[in-house]
């Protein structure tokens, strides 16, 4: 049973968990049992956390373009934010990183997207002791309004632009942080509408058609993005718009985006003199 929209959703979660009624409709459409399912999504959870572990500061992707970033933020203990939100901002990178090096993530929604959800859930497993099952859980939220976004608009940036990828993952980030924290389902809703609200119009523009510059920095950025929507959403700040609604403008956006701006490397930061030198210089121009 596919999820329709935010709304229905909701509605078959009725009094249970959100969570449940998302790993009901995999069980029934997939034909895999509760325990199938659900290992499943664990070994996902795993694999998000293996991919932040397996980090080396000192690999650098094949175009050279990548690599290191997570090590510097690391290493800047006087910054300007908390060593939570350090901690967010370096799994983001290590995870896009780790993408750009060739090793194994988690597509969540996509390759290009993989940093935002371990980039607030790893920390925040750490800081305040969450359990696997818990997170895991909070993954089965993600994925239920993952579900929708991708049935509805698109996860795809050569569809729908970045907004269809950072921007759903922020998105499905929020929900699942409400989640974790004890919010309710209209609060994950509203995160998640928050969340898409605020990356509307995102392009699509990879430096030589890589999934590198400025995909890498934007994973930091989907996982702020989710952590402040999640914070209004607690807090009772909610969106005049509804979530369906929020994620049919993302498609009527996306839709109307030029060419240029979904995944072709021919515009934005990918069209600058700059981005032109290094395509050229890779041979990818």
């Amino acid at each position: 049973m596919a999820f329709r929209s935010i709304e229905h959703l909701l509605s078959c979660s009725g009094a249970g968990p959100l969570w449940q009624a998302v790993i009901e409709s995999d069980c029934e459409d997939r034909g895999v049992t509760f325990q199938q399912s659900w290992d499943q999504m664990a070994r996902l959870w795993q694999a998000m956390g293996e991919a932040v572990a397996d980090y080396d500061p000192l690999r650098r992707s094949p175009s050279g373009l990548t690599g290191g970033a997570a090590d510097l933020v690391e290493k800047n203990n006087g910054g300007l934010v908390s060593p939570f939100l350090r901690a967010v901002i370096a799994s983001a990178l290590k995870t896009g990183e780790c993408n750009a090096c060739m090793r194994r993530i988690v597509a969540a929604p996509t390759a290009g997207a993989s940093g935002v959800l371990p980039a607030v859930l790893l920390p925040l497993k750490t800081r305040d002791g969450h359990s696997d099952e818990e997170m895991v859980r909070a993954l089965f939220v993600a994925a239920g309004f993952g579900q929708v976004i991708a049935s509805r608009a698109s996860i795809s940036g050569a569809e729908g632009g970045c907004q269809a990828e950072v921007g759903s993952a922020s998105g499905m980030a929020a929900a699942a942080l409400v989640a974790l924290k004890g919010g309710t389902s209209e609060q994950m809703a509203q995160a998640c509408a928050l969340a898409l609200g605020n990356i509307l119009g995102l392009v699509c523009d990879p430096v030589a058609g890589l999934v590198e510059v400025p995909c890498v920095s934007r994973n930091v950025m989907g996982a702020v993005n989710a952590l402040s929507c999640a914070e209004m959403a607690l807090c009772g700040v909610s969106t005049p718009i509804p979530c369906d609604e929020v994620i049919d403008a993302m498609r009527a956006v996306g839709d109307a985006m030029p060419a240029a701006l979904r995944e072709t490397g021919t515009g934005g930061l990918a069209a600058t003199p700059t981005g032109q030198r290094i395509a050229q210089s890779l041979g990818r121009d």
